[in-house]
């Protein structure tokens, strides 16, 4: 359901706004695109869920921010 403008945020429709719906976007864009490793330096770590990340390269679980890694 979701449309080239809105993006993920178009299940909400018309719902709580534009600005709160454009915020929703650009974190889950920042969230779902590939972190860079705390321990081996490349950008091969997704999100497992709330706050727990993995690397693929380095198989290395570890936890930080909710929503991206820094």
């Amino acid at each position: 359901m979701a449309t080239r403008k809105v993006g993920s945020a178009g299940r909400f429709g018309v719902r709580y706004g534009k600005t709160i719906r454009q915020r929703i976007v650009d974190v889950e864009k920042k969230q779902r695109k590939l972190q860079k490793c705390p321990y081996c330096h490349r950008l091969m770590v997704k999100r497992i869920s709330l706050g727990i990340w993995e690397c693929k390269k380095c198989d290395s679980k570890f936890t930080n921010r909710a929503y991206f890694v820094e």
